[in-house]
């Protein structure tokens, strides 16, 4: 099998070329300054259009395909019965293998619809990590979300090649602890984004399998970046170099009973997502609950052009040309900084680099949020929107204080990745003189979404 890695020199291209262009608007350091003060210093509160280069997430922010853009002239917008779902379904049953396909609006809407189907008070969900909205979603119902990330991974600094790994002998004893009735599901997030974008192995997938269904316990992933991580199970997992990509993602996807899916990230797609599962009668719950707040089962909140889109970005996205060009560019991102002195992550994920701010910033404690400050300063220095990954978003389940720079797919070229490594060194040189922030206002939920800070010293 020709590896793709093989057909690059050492200058790393994108694998398309540009047929449509947006422009960029340019701010001053006096302006930034002033807009993220007026933002109460949270970047989810900025305008995009002060933003330079918006790292903040990848999630619905890809550049779509020309075969995209023409799929989305066929879409069939009939309410029921659209043909744009019945040529999603057969894409999704292809690849994932699972009886029921059912679209929602995004990935969290997925996660509430099967959560509120599963859990109730007293329950536990076990994950290698919870995300940000897995983690809500499950704690909505009254249930508990667990972490069993392996402890090696804790690290950051630690290299291993599948640091997304769940702990498996963590996951027995919870299950002899608190008993399977508790346990409704077990889920793996695969890349596991809260742990630095890394993946999970093919044979903790498989060992996690045998757990649970020894115990009859379902197991969901997480597939929002599946192809990203079948793909470091190509590069990094002895027995897989002669697999294709599309065939490790089978394999992972057969070891589950269902999925939760945003098509925003490994679909290419600005909105969608996917509820999957094999069993009959949790399915149709899942499109009773879908009804009352998504739509009908064959639209799911979804325009029919957005089923188009969703439908070839799942053909798209595993192709292996375009993955070792994403791996690889992350990856650079990562290497020049971290060559430099800048901590992060390591090794670098697959669709961000984490800079790990409690080691770069050591004189800001974590109940002062460095990984926000730095976030600020960087925006401040350079236009540079990203996000906090750590005591903001998850409070007492913090596992660390990291910023998450996200790169979009297919939206910005080398160039770009090179300003990016130019303003993170020159941050790094202002480091000392960064201060913390304290909190002025947050709501019950999701915190990190709409709260206010201000800056202390």
């Amino acid at each position: 099998m020709l590896q793709p890695e093989a057909l690059f020199l050492r200058t790393i291209i994108e694998p398309f070329r540009i047929k449509s262009v947006e422009p960029l608007r340019q701010t001053t350091v006096q302006e930034r300054s002033r807009l993220i003060a007026e933002a109460g210093y949270n970047l989810f509160l900025l305008r995009a259009n002060d933003i330079l280069i918006d790292l903040l997430t990848d999630s619905g922010t890809s550049a779509m395909s020309t075969e995209q853009w023409a799929g989305m002239m066929r879409g069939d917008e009939s309410y029921a019965g659209s043909e744009s779902y019945f040529r999603l379904k057969s894409v999704a049953e292809a690849l994932m293998g699972f009886k029921h396909v059912i679209p929602a609006h995004q990935g969290r809407a997925a996660e509430r619809i099967l959560f509120s189907v599963l859990c109730k008070p007293g329950h536990i969900v076990p994950n290698n990590t919870h995300f940000d909205t897995t983690r809500a979603n499950v704690e909505f119902t009254g249930a508990q979300a667990v972490d069993l990330l392996m402890s090696e991974a804790r690290d950051t600094q630690t290299q291993l090649p599948f640091k997304g790994d769940m702990d498996t002998e963590a996951l027995e004893s919870l299950i002899q602890e608190n008993g399977r009735e508790r346990i409704p599901l077990v889920m793996v997030t695969v890349t596991n984004n809260s742990g630095g974008g890394q993946p999970v192995s093919m044979a903790n997938l498989e060992q996690v399998r045998e757990i649970t269904r020894r115990h009859g316990i379902p197991l969901y992933l997480d597939a929002c970046r599946f192809a990203e991580n079948a793909w470091f199970i190509h590069e990094r997992e002895p027995g897989y170099a002669d697999w294709s990509a599309r065939d490790i993602a089978r394999k992972m996807f057969s070891l589950a009973d269902g999925c939760t899916f945003s098509a925003k990230k490994d679909a290419f797609a600005n909105i969608g997502g996917l509820l999957c599962s094999n069993d009959d009668r949790l399915a149709q719950q899942e499109k009773d609950l879908l009804i009352l707040t998504e739509g009908f089962p064959t639209y799911g909140g979804l325009a029919g052009r957005d089923l188009e889109a969703i439908a070839v970005g799942l053909q798209e996205i595993l192709d292996p040309y375009y993955l070792a060009y994403r791996v690889a560019s992350t990856a650079y991102l990562g290497r020049h900084i971290a060559d430099h002195g800048v901590p992060i992550v390591e090794p670098p994920g697959g669709h961000a680099i984490y800079i790990d701010a409690a080691r770069m910033l050591p004189h800001i404690p974590r109940n002062q949020f460095p990984a926000q400050s730095l976030a600020v300063e960087l925006y401040r220095h350079a236009g540079i929107r990203s996000v906090e990954i750590g005591s903001v978003m998850f409070g007492e389940h913090a596992q660390n204080e990291l910023l998450r720079l996200a790169i979009p797919r297919r939206v910005y070229t080398q160039s770009h990745i090179d300003y990016v490594v130019e303003a993170i060194l020159e941050v790094n040189e202002l480091k000392d003189g960064l201060r913390g922030y304290e909190l002025v206002s947050q709501p019950q939920f999701l915190r990190h979404f709409s709260c206010r800070f201000r800056p202390l010293g």
